[in-house]
């Protein structure tokens, strides 16, 4: 998948994909040639990625290719194990969850999952959690709360499923009563931006000690798309609804509403997975270890301050 942005990239890259074939198949010396071209296609990408628009992160946080909650669960912990059911519903794939261990300590992780394919994505309901998967994760954090285990959760949704069957199951309830008992929470919590954080269904797993967001993610109280539809009653705007919305990481940092940005490898976290699970993972070790110093009753006092300080206007 090559976004529009990206089409000029991915010329060069196959020209030079074709002066290497031609070089080994004909036995030609283009080394200099093809040295000047990957010189030129790695200063198009890093002046391409250091100017993108709101939009175009916007598109890059979807990209088909980039690696979801479960990748880097698998990638960064030893001996995983998934947790399911919320014990009243039934099991929301949507919402996954689970012990793992990174580097010895246990960690309880929360996220939400989308799917690769038609059938994933429809068995992962496109990443949009019912109330039973915000019911489910709130089971999981009581559970790392009670043996002690710090919490992280991955987010990375278009939002709450607005089903007709999620409202009456309690959706709006469901998300309130995780924002209460997460500030609550007597273990450290840290909560990351993987990908998308639409409204109310990523911020009912993201209230934490730590939030950060990876460099090419968003975070707002509604898309671009569905802004330009109430606004302009039609799609076509969706690009001026993200710079107004200001939904990036580094507006997000900008106005305080978030602790650090993570830096993704040149291109987007789906061109060096590896790389961007080792950021993820150092980002965490180095997180838990400056919370590790705080007493409980500090870290909840400190949780609960730095939220309700978001959003005050002094006059």
């Amino acid at each position: 998948m090559v976004l529009e942005f990206e089409k000029p990239i991915a010329d060069l890259e196959q020209k030079l994909q074709e002066m290497k074939d031609l070089a080994q198949g004909k036995s030609i010396d283009l080394s200099a040639d093809i040295q000047s071209l990957e010189e030129k296609i790695k200063a198009l990408k890093k002046e391409t990625f250091q100017n993108l628009t709101r939009w175009q992160r916007v598109q890059l946080s979807r990209h088909a290719e980039r690696p979801y909650a479960l990748d880097y669960i698998y990638e960064i912990t030893q001996d995983f194990i998934e947790i399911h059911g919320d014990r009243s519903v039934k099991d929301d794939k949507a919402m996954i969850g689970g012990l793992g261990d990174i580097d010895g300590r246990s960690v309880m992780f929360i996220g939400q999952q989308k799917g690769r394919n038609t059938k994933q994505r429809q068995e992962r309901n496109f990443g949009m959690a019912n109330p039973e998967g915000y019911r489910k994760a709130l089971r999981l954090m009581k559970m790392a709360e009670k043996f002690g285990k710090p919490i992280v959760t991955l987010i990375d949704t278009p939002g709450a499923f607005p089903g007709l069957e999620a409202e009456e199951r309690g959706q709006g309830e469901a998300i309130a009563r995780n924002l209460k008992e997460m500030f609550k929470l007597t273990v450290p919590v840290i909560c990351i931006i993987i990908g998308e954080g639409a409204s109310g269904g990523a911020l009912g797993i993201a209230i934490g000690d730590k939030v950060f967001m990876l460099e090419n993610t968003w975070y707002s109280v509604i898309s671009p798309e569905s802004c330009s539809s109430i606004l302009w009653r039609s799609w076509d705007y969706k690009e001026q609804a993200a710079e107004a919305l200001k939904l990036t990481a580094n507006d997000m940092l900008s106005n305080k509403l978030i602790d650090g940005i993570i830096e993704e490898p040149l291109g987007g976290a789906h061109k060096d997975m590896k790389t961007m699970s080792k950021t993820l993972k150092e980002t965490i070790l180095k997180a838990l270890a400056e919370l590790d110093k705080m007493k409980p009753d500090k870290r909840i006092e400190t949780r609960i301050n730095k939220f309700c300080s978001m959003g005050v206007v002094n006059e």
